[in-house]
């Protein structure tokens, strides 16, 4: 039976490592993003033998991963048993010691491919591969979180999150609960208070403000997605819908609390710049025209509402978010695999980018930073243009990206807003954020590109 051990050290006491991996959310943080796998259910803790069903999609091929939580010794070491899945057998033992100030991670993986004995001459390497990208990226993301939580130790904060099933707000449910915090998801759909869940229906007005009552902070994520699809005027509608009304239901709530929260950060885009070429855009510059910047000034302005309750505001203009989980990258994955990527129009446009962590990281930033209040750009200390842009995920993919998508191309697919995401740009720097002490983990699009697609070292 093959063994794969890898071994990895972090700088952080072992029993706050340990701690991190019991707590709920750590499996989902710790599957890699390119892996298209999700939690489907859970039965007990890994401290007494609980199980874990996990769905896994690669390309057409899916298939179910039911494991089984063994060998719990507290803060030394824990193991999952395949109990049904893709191999003959697994069984993965996580260990943890102390070394010096941090902590020694051993992880050991003994498998069976499902024709063992036959099949491992071939298939071991193909895995082997495999299991060092996954590990480099979970050794990597465990310290990014890891650290960003030990900046902002304190009390445990309760946080409210609407969007909360969405690419930015699922992943941070689980980056708060695996720091200690706990969170409250605000859904559409019919609660599940086993889940910490509370309902809202932002069109029609309603929303649980019992449930809102003395949370910590709220960060809201809702919205209409802006992009996928042209800008009728129905799709007009209902962005400005989702943005301006369910913002202004959800202030109006916390406006009418006994004890709102501390903080609401509310997320916004740096659409308010409109098309700004080469210009070095800040959060003190002026609004640009347009669909975009007025709808973003509108939405902002019911956010800012919420001051009249003494809640501090925080409106965060987010750029395009790095993740291949989702998003516009998501999207662009197949194309540049294919060697079929490249420029859009002239490639001249500004991309002001941030990755998806490092997002994760500023929303807790902004959550926990006394400071922080206002317009917060979240974009990456280096914008690139689009040229640049494509060129770096060619790399990250080792394919070619030299087929460009004309200009007109752009807009007769997508019309107004083909030419608005697409082919317009700004030079959007992060300077509240960077002036208020935050640390950008990847300031380099190569280095995001590298660790969320499993090409670093």
């Amino acid at each position: 039976m093959p063994e794969f051990v890898c071994e990895s050290e972090v700088p952080f006491p072992a029993g706050d490592v340990f701690d991190w991996h019991m707590r709920p959310g750590a499996l989902e943080r710790l599957i890699p993003p390119w892996a298209h796998a999700r939690v489907v259910s859970r039965q007990g803790e890994v401290s007494d033998g609980g199980r874990v069903h996990v769905r896994v999609e690669r390309g057409p091929v899916k298939f179910d991963w039911k494991l089984r939580h063994t060998a719990f010794e507290p803060g030394r070491l824990f193991r999952d048993e395949q109990e049904s899945g893709p191999f003959r057998s697994w069984k993965h033992t996580h260990e943890f010691e102390p070394a010096g100030q941090g902590t020694r991670l051993r992880d050991r993986i003994a498998w069976e491919p499902p024709a063992a004995p036959a099949s491992t001459v071939f298939a071991a390497p193909a895995v082997e591969r495999e299991m060092k990208r996954m590990a480099a990226f979970r050794q990597q993301r465990l310290a990014h979180d890891l650290g960003r939580h030990a900046a902002l130790s304190g009390q445990p904060l309760t946080v409210a999150v609407t969007g909360s099933s969405g690419l930015v707000g699922e992943a941070l449910r689980h980056f708060l609960t695996t720091g200690g915090h706990a969170v409250v998801s605000v859904v559409r759909r019919k609660p599940d208070p086993a889940r910490n869940e509370i309902a809202w229906d932002p069109m029609e007005g309603r929303i649980d403000r019992a449930g809102l009552e003395g949370v910590d902070a709220v960060v809201h994520l809702a919205g209409e997605n802006l992009a996928g699809s042209r800008w009728t005027p129905g799709k007009k509608t209902a962005i400005q819908r989702s943005r301006i009304v369910g913002t202004r239901v959800l202030v109006e709530a916390l406006n009418q609390l006994r004890r709102p929260p501390r903080v609401l950060v509310s997320a916004s885009a740096i659409g308010w710049y409109g098309n700004r070429g080469a210009e070095r855009i800040t959060e003190s510059s002026e609004p640009g025209r347009g669909f975009l910047p007025d709808l973003c000034r509108a939405w902002e302005a019911e956010a800012a509402k919420a001051k009249r309750s003494g809640i501090r505001v925080v409106l965060l203009r987010t750029g395009l978010v790095l993740s291949p989980a989702g998003g516009a990258l998501g999207s662009m994955l197949l194309p540049f695999k294919l060697g079929m990527g490249g420029r859009l129009g002239t490639g001249r446009q500004f991309v002001s980018w941030i990755d998806h962590d490092d997002l994760l990281g500023l929303v807790l930033h902004a959550v926990a930073t006394p400071s922080v209040r206002g317009p917060v750009n979240a974009t990456a200390p280096h914008p690139v243009s689009n040229a640049t842009f494509a060129t770096a995920l060619g790399r990250a993919l080792h394919r070619p990206s030299l087929v460009p998508v004309p200009s007109l191309a752009v807009k007769a697919m997508f019309g107004e807003m083909g030419t608005t995401l697409l082919l317009e740009g700004a030079r959007v720097l992060p300077e509240a954020a960077q002036q208020t002490g935050f640390r950008f983990a990847f300031e380099g699009v190569e280095e995001s590109l590298a660790f969320q697609l499993g090409r670093g070292a």
